[in-house]
């Protein structure tokens, strides 16, 4: 990697490349192993708008703790999601200065990232979905996005809802949550003039299949401009609408 480096400085200094078309090159040269485990993308900022996330579930937690400790040295805000309460336990001790969101279940270390324009909305249906509702909060947060929780608003008491039309109506993207049937995103986009992020929950009874049930019907809404994401993927969705707001910046 460093005697592609120095030849591609080399070939800058000499005129033969231009300081953008290096750039260009450097967004794919640089990654780093952590053990025989894990290779950390330290360029995905240069290429994406957004440092690499780290994924907790699957991961046990020295592979985690390790994965931290070396992406913290070359990015402002390193961040682990689906971190349940008993890893955090365990990875904190080694990791000076993590910070924990019990019920987005994100841990971070760092700073969050320098304020961006744009604010994401999320919307809730119900109380239960606010654990996927609070990672796309807490994670769009991070990013340096401002973030705007309407909670409980769901369909089963619309009035809820209509009382918050000023909001949506100004919103510039939105995120709506929602388990059971998921009705509440297509009711949302059609109130709503900017996009929507659908997030559909694992909550609901037995015909709701942990999700499938609210993620074809956001699938199938008969409102215009609804992105879906996957059951219960807050992260995914703050990630997107962080694109969606990015464009404008």
């Amino acid at each position: 990697m460093y005697a592609n480096l120095k030849q591609l400085l080399e070939t800058v200094a000499m005129g033969e490349l231009s300081p953008d078309q290096a750039l260009e090159s450097l967004k794919y040269l640089h990654y780093e192993s952590v053990g025989d485990f894990a290779k950390i993308d330290h360029h995905r900022a240069l290429r994406t708008g957004f440092p690499e996330v780290v994924f907790g579930l699957g991961k046990t937690p020295c592979q985690i703790a390790q994965i931290m400790q070396v992406m913290v040295s070359k990015n402002p805000v390193v961040m682990a999601t689906k971190i349940v309460p008993e890893v955090y336990t365990q990875i904190q001790p080694s990791l000076r200065g993590l910070q924990y969101f019990p019920i987005a279940q994100i841990c971070y270390l760092g700073e969050s990232a320098p304020p961006k324009h744009g604010c994401i909305t999320i919307i809730t249906a119900g109380t239960a979905d606010l654990p996927i509702a609070e990672e796309a909060a807490v994670t769009g947060e991070l990013c340096g996005f401002q973030v705007k929780r309407l909670w409980d608003l769901g369909v089963a008491g619309i009035h809820r809802l209509l009382s918050h039309q000023e909001a949506i109506a100004n919103a510039e993207v939105i995120i709506v949550v929602a388990g059971m049937e998921g009705a509440l995103a297509s009711v949302v986009a059609g109130l709503a003039a900017c996009p929507i992020v659908a997030v559909p929950t694992s909550i609901g009874y037995g015909a709701s299949f942990q999700g499938l049930a609210p993620l074809l019907t956001m699938l199938n809404s008969c409102a215009t401009g609804v992105g879906v994401v996957n059951i219960d993927n807050g992260f995914g969705a703050a990630m997107l609408a962080a694109k969606i707001l990015n464009r404008g910046q």
